[in-house]
């Protein structure tokens, strides 16, 4: 009995496969590129157990003695608690400022009445999201620059020095976060506009009967709607914690602030490919991406016990 019971599931199994074969031959082409691009190349996190050379290659490299010493090297290191407490201190202020934002903008568009100024405010607010990092970060450095810059001259006209911001390593955080959030907030709320695009109109209509006004009706219906997409981004961007944004932050970094924006990746990139240091560089790198896994992993979990609410 068991056994034609599980063969009357790898028919029904076949027949749903080729029901769907044109959906899985779509499928195949991103499935290839994810395995050569993003899984082929996973052996090479050997070299952070190895002494890597050049000439003989990831394989034919010896392993260091002990296997762990570029690990330790780097727990050791007096780099090892500033770059921690940079990238943790960046990139909790980023998610406590680029998380709640996003659905408060897009809880406020969704009670705009006029048509014309909800679209006009949406199409203004998306287009920062499109300027390049680079373009981004060279408009950071002439605004804010002391000598020329809007700062300059807005400090100016009262008689005022104005501070050099990319020289001061207690503003840096502040500098990246807000540039971040003014650039990617509309951006970011187009996720929770099609959530809130998805609710029951009878929903409103019902409330309206009771006698909800609008605050009510965002709070009681909007809000309770939104945290399921809220909490599965969360999820996410909880894997990425470890992983602050390499490209802004390098192109932001000077002697002055460096103190306050080493981050993991600009350390990876400063040890491996300047130093040329690859093994204990991709030691660091394994070693972040240990840390993000055990984030992503523990925040799924307890999002799971608390609401139902989980990636997996």
């Amino acid at each position: 009995m068991a056994a034609f019971a599980v063969r009357k599931n790898k028919e029904i199994s076949l027949i749903k496969i080729k029901r769907c074969a044109g959906l899985y031959l779509l499928v195949f082409p991103a499935i290839i590129l994810s395995f050569c691009f993003a899984y082929l190349p996973m052996y090479g996190v050997i070299i952070a157990f190895k002494d890597y050379r050049n000439a003989l290659g990831i394989l034919g490299s010896p392993f260091s003695d002990p296997v762990f010493r570029h690990f330790e090297r780097f727990f050791n290191s007096f780099q090892f608690s500033l770059v921690i407490k940079n990238t943790i201190t960046i990139s909790f202020y980023h998610m406590l400022a680029t998380v709640p934002l996003p659905i408060i903008m897009a809880l406020i568009l969704n009670q705009m009445k006029s048509k014309v100024f909800k679209k006009t405010f949406q199409t203004i607010s998306y287009m920062p999201h499109f300027i390049s990092t680079v373009v981004m970060v060279g408009i950071i450095l002439i605004m804010l620059s002391p000598g020329s810059g809007l700062i300059g001259h807005l400090f100016r006209l009262f008689g005022k020095t104005a501070p050099n911001l990319m020289g001061m390593p207690e503003a840096f955080s502040s500098v990246y976060v807000w540039t971040d959030v003014w650039q990617h907030t509309g951006w970011d709320s187009i996720i929770y506009l099609a959530a809130l695009s998805a609710i029951d109109p009878a929903l409103y209509e019902a409330a309206i009967v009771d006698g909800a006004n609008r605050w009510q009706r965002m709070w009681r219906i909007d809000f309770p709607m939104l945290l399921p997409t809220a909490c599965i981004l969360l999820i996410l961007r909880a894997g990425n914690i470890m992983n602050i944004g390499f490209e802004k932050i390098y192109l932001m970094q000077n002697p002055l602030n460096r103190s306050a924006s080493e981050v993991i990746s600009t350390y990876v990139y400063q040890t491996g490919i300047i130093n040329a240091q690859y093994s204990y560089s991709a030691a660091v790198g394994l070693f972040n991406t240990v840390i993000n896994l055990a984030l992503l992993l523990t925040v799924n979990f307890i999002s799971k016990k608390l609401n139902e609410t989980a990636l997996w």
